[in-house]
């Protein structure tokens, strides 16, 4: 069946002059442009494709992909806006249209702007909708601390980042399990550290399983900072040496110096570790 506003595998039946022609199921031919073929695609063959609507309401088929499909959020780019709505940049030939009925916000020419991407049922067009919270805790948050889910970052606020947990929930990160830099849009791998009675969920971006791992990193960069940048402990330190600095085992501060090196933020050798500082 297919599913519009996502990626298909369809079979070509039918070549014409300005395209190849997939079969539909339930929907019929649909067309593919020849700007999208690849050399050498006959039929019978599949082919990946995103199906939407043209500016006719017709079915087509492209080898572009969206910038969001349908039932996720995506920061999106207003490039015009009309009697009707506001039109988003979405990575393909059309625009995605937000309803002026759908803008949590009146969307200004020029600015971003969270967006959910959804199948109006009715007219079978793909819309956008900035009114995140009809999206967002419909059904009960079941992860277990440590679970790995995927972000999408928000809005910054006093206590951290409001985010998007796999395009279900609310969840939140704290300024406290940030290490790196984030802005709005971004789309990143996090842990579960609780779900909340009320369905939000706290997360972290922490890449070991282990808090003391990631405060001991923070602890690390700080004293690097303080000592010009380098320092003489390191890996083949003795575990002695590396508890009287930074009270912790050998082994959490190889763990501690394998986040940071993985993050480009050191340089390791034999003999010293080097703070990288990232430019701006």
């Amino acid at each position: 069946m297919i599913k519009i506003g996502k990626n298909n595998i369809l079979k070509v039946v039918k070549r014409v002059d300005f395209g190849l022609y997939l079969d539909g199921g339930e929907f019929g031919e649909i067309l593919m442009p020849q700007k999208y073929v690849a050399e050498g695609t006959e039929i019978g063959d599949e082919v990946e494709v995103f199906i939407y609507c043209d500016s006719e309401d017709r079915l087509v088929a492209t080898t572009e992909r969206p910038f969001v499909y349908v039932g996720e959020f995506g920061l999106l780019k207003a490039v015009s806006v009309s009697g009707i709505g506001a039109f988003m940049e979405w990575g393909v030939m059309k625009d995605l249209l937000v309803p002026f009925r759908e803008q949590a916000e009146r969307i200004e020419e020029g600015k971003s702007y969270i967006v959910y991407a959804y199948l109006d049922n009715t007219t079978k067009r793909i819309v956008g909708s900035t009114k995140l919270n009809k999206f967002l805790g419909n059904r009960i948050p079941r992860y277990a601390a440590g679970e790995q889910v995927d972000v999408l970052i928000v809005k910054r606020t006093d206590l951290g980042y409001k985010v998007i947990v796999d395009n279900l929930f609310w969840g939140m990160i704290y300024f406290n399990d940030l290490f790196d830099p984030v802005s709005v849009g971004d789309r990143l791998p996090a842990y579960v550290k609780l779900v909340r009675e009320d369905g939000k969920i706290d997360v972290t971006l922490r890449e070991y399983g282990g808090e003391r791992v990631f405060q001991l990193a923070y602890r690390i960069v700080g004293y690097l900072r303080d000592n010009g940048g380098r320092m003489t402990i390191c890996d083949t330190s003795s575990p002695e040496e590396i508890k009287a600095v930074f009270q912790c085992s050998k082994k959490d501060f190889k763990k501690a110096l394998g986040y940071l090196y993985k993050k480009g933020q050191v340089r390791v050798s034999d003999k010293e570790v080097a703070l990288l500082e990232k430019k701006a």
